[in-house]
């Protein structure tokens, strides 16, 4: 049996990747803060019983933010601020431009296109994250990209080369 101790030593260890890949899903730090903190309390409550809990902290997080999404009460909207980050290759632009275009996509879409390319997840563990079969993952992974490049329109070009 796992020990509280056991469970923060987790938590530290996992938190920029879970926030990283709450940010990128919600697009505000604020949101990914609280996304973040919910997967870990449900984490915590499942601590006893989860055979990976890397693998339960990912799918409670993609499974929060798309509950989260689904209500009604949601109605704020991500700002156009994005977090301080050590400046990368390419064009920052670009890059908000990209994120700009998957803040308009359905959550689930969202997800599907977070998980396969920025957290380079292969369509099974997807499929499994987010309880689904792999067909609707590789099909939704599609129409989502195709929604992406009809937001983008042109900068789509550009965001390939980067």
């Amino acid at each position: 049996m796992r020990s509280t101790e056991e469970f923060e030593e987790f938590a530290r260890a996992r938190i920029p990747q879970l926030y990283r890949t709450a940010w990128l899903l919600c697009g505000d730090r604020h949101h990914a803060e609280d996304l973040v903190q919910d997967t870990l309390a449900n984490v915590l409550k499942a601590w006893h019983r989860v055979d990976s809990p890397g693998a339960y902290a990912r799918t409670a997080l993609v499974r929060t933010y798309v509950s989260q999404r689904r209500r009604r009460s949601w109605s704020e909207r991500p700002t156009e601020v994005v977090p301080e980050v050590v400046e990368r290759a390419g064009d920052p632009e670009l890059r908000l431009a990209l994120q700009s275009a998957l803040g308009e996509l359905a959550p689930l879409d969202r997800a599907v296109l977070v998980l396969r390319f920025f957290e380079d997840r292969s369509v099974e563990q997807v499929a499994l994250d987010l309880g689904k079969n792999a067909s609707a993952i590789s099909t939704r992974t599609a129409r989502a990209l195709n929604r992406l490049r009809a937001v983008l329109g042109d900068d789509a070009v550009q965001l390939i080369a980067l």
